[in-house]
């Protein structure tokens, strides 16, 4: 037996009957379907629509809980760049202020300026004066570029129209990415020079690196046209264009998602930093952010299937169970219908068999006497004393008689018997009352009837009627298992002191194993395209317990049945007592 098939509902295998006892009150399927889905809706919508609630929210949380995060050390980043440049530009400017352009040409001055802008703030490359022709008139580092001129440089051009000049990254003469501050300082003879000093883009890298930035943030800096000014991780080295658009222009720090070059996305916190041609950016991955966003979602998740499976395997279970007692007691009501209209039925045919009987006897009872008279008359006159042929043929006559006479008073007695009462049993001749009305059957098919009655069992108190039911419906069974030429043995036997066993073994074809658990189910028939209605053994299963005993079947497919019927010697009431 398949798993299925073991846990299959009764009802699942509802066919539907238009009228009659056998009809169902309802579609026991379609109640068990209708009533399932509209409970899964009822108890899993409202779950459903919170756990995605839920998980919405959550999600937008965490989001927004990386924009703000991203969005603060973006700000905290751009302070200290912009806190490091303005602090080396005034540095500049009050550098220029504070010596006029005498002091500034003189080279051991200007060298002793520069220690001390390098011992105050480091990374400070070189510083040069340029005049207001662009002439570098002095310069002390380590490059040679005394006397450069700087005219045509886009700085240069920018540093006298603005004062103050902060250059993005470039190579220049020395062909080393480097960056520059520029001051002007204006003369009272109208004139004007600029204090030009260059710095080492290694300060940028420690600007960035001394800002906490875990290990999932690319941080860099990018000029207005898209060229990196710091090293990135990720994204490319100094002078390279980033392999991201360049963000539109903001005043304030904006964080925005998007797409790297692999298509995968991202997280973009930049910031314009002001006076400069800078842009801060800091980009991260957005799977990376997630990562512990992703195990609460497993959870949620897990959380939501393991109540819906828990929520369904208990609404299946207490609909199928709820549904499958309904349809047992619909089953037994049919039942008990059958029951009434097989008794009806039986009482019907045991007055019917009454009235023919008395019908039949009076007739046969006038033909007998007649017969016995003709016999006499014809044995007191010689003349028909000495015809045996005519004596055979009354002899004939009074025998069919006799025989017709057993017939009708074998069907008073199974009528009789139709009604329930209790009554002293000879279990031997009930048997034989039973096999007398099969005996044609079973000459004809040249089955052969056995019967073992044990010597010493006592006649005991039953129902007649329902015992010759129970026999006559088991044997018929028999019967059509066997094929013509079979067996049946009926023995019986004391089992205990208090009770009798009966079993009727035949040899015809055997009932499946997976049929055995439902031989005495209402209307489960292995035969039902023979016109059988499964009532059969289920009556006789009823019958039997209504007379205090028990019945239980073997089988082998191929070998025979063995139907084992168990009855109380001890007296039992009568219904209706």
């Amino acid at each position: 037996m398949s798993l299925l098939q073991r846990f299959k509902p009764r009802f699942w295998d509802y066919q539907h009957v238009p009228g009659g006892p056998a009809k169902r009150l309802v579609n026991f399927p379609l109640i068990w379907k209708v009533s399932v889905l509209v409970t899964v809706a009822v108890s899993l919508g409202p779950l459903i629509f919170i756990t995605i609630v839920d998980y919405n929210v959550t999600r937008r949380s965490v989001e927004s809980d990386i924009m703000l995060r991203t969005a603060r050390t973006v700000s905290n980043i751009r302070r200290s760049v912009s806190f490091f440049l303005e602090e080396r530009s005034l540095s500049l400017d009050f550098i220029a202020r504070d010596n006029d352009l005498t002091a500034l040409n003189n080279t051991a001055r200007l060298n002793s300026i520069l220690m001390n802008l390098r011992e105050g703030f480091g990374k400070f490359t070189d510083l040069g004066v340029i005049d207001s022709s662009g002439r570098q008139t002095n310069y002390v580092g380590p490059y040679s570029l005394l006397n450069k001129d700087y005219s045509d440089q886009d700085w240069y051009m920018q540093v006298v129209k603005g004062g103050v000049y902060i250059s993005d990254v470039f190579l220049g003469f020395r062909k080393v990415p480097h960056m520059v501050i520029a001051v002007r300082r204006d003369l009272s003879e109208g004139s004007f020079f600029v204090l030009r000093a260059s710095l080492d883009i290694a300060i940028f890298e420690s600007v960035l690196s001394s800002v906490e930035l875990d290990r999932l943030g690319d941080a860099f800096i990018i000029n207005h046209q898209g060229v990196l000014q710091t090293s990135s991780r990720e994204n490319g080295n100094v002078l390279e264009k980033v392999p991201l658009p360049v963000p539109p222009y903001s005043s304030q720090t904006e964080v925005v998602e998007g797409k790297d070059s692999n298509g995968r996305d991202i997280v973009i916190g930049y910031r314009y930093i002001d006076k400069t041609p800078f842009i801060l950016m800091i980009v991260k991955k957005k799977k990376a952010l997630i990562e512990s966003w992703q195990k609460t979602r497993l959870e949620l998740i897990g959380f939501l299937i393991g109540s819906i499976i828990l929520i369904l395997a208990v609404i299946v279970g207490i609909a199928t169970y709820l549904i499958n007692r309904m349809y047992l007691a619909d089953e037994k009501r049919i039942m008990i219908l059958h029951e009434m209209e097989y008794s009806n039925k039986m009482a019907s045919i045991g007055r019917l068999a009454a009235g023919v009987a008395h019908e039949i006897n009076n007739p046969l009872a006038i033909i007998n006497e007649k017969a016995g008279l003709i016999k006499d008359l014809f044995t007191f006159k010689d003349i028909y004393a000495k015809d045996h042929k005519l004596i055979g043929i009354v002899d004939s006559i009074i025998s069919s008689v006799d025989r017709c006479g057993k017939i009708t008073r074998r069907l008073l007695r199974f009528a009789r018997h139709m009604n329930v009462s209790l009554q002293s049993i000879n279990l031997e001749e009930v048997i034989n009352e039973v096999l007398d009305f099969l005996n044609k059957e079973a000459e004809y098919r040249s089955i052969v009837v056995s019967v073992k009655v044990q010597k010493d069992i006592p006649d005991f108190e039953n129902d007649r009627g329902k015992l010759q039911q129970i026999f006559l419906n088991i044997v018929n069974n028999a019967f059509a298992a066997m094929s013509d030429g079979g067996h049946l043995d009926i023995v019986a036997e004391m089992k205990h002191r208090n009770s009798i066993l009966i079993t009727i073994t035949d040899d015809g074809c055997g009932i499946p194993e997976t049929d055995l658990t439902h031989i005495f189910e209402p209307f489960f028939s292995t035969k039902t395209g023979q016109g059988g209605t499964g009532l059969g053994l289920s009556i006789t299963y009823s019958l039997v317990h209504e007379i205090g005993g028990s019945v239980s079947v073997q089988s082998e497919v191929g070998k025979g049945t063995t139907f084992s019927i168990t009855l109380p010697l001890k007296n039992i009431k009568a219904e209706g007592d």
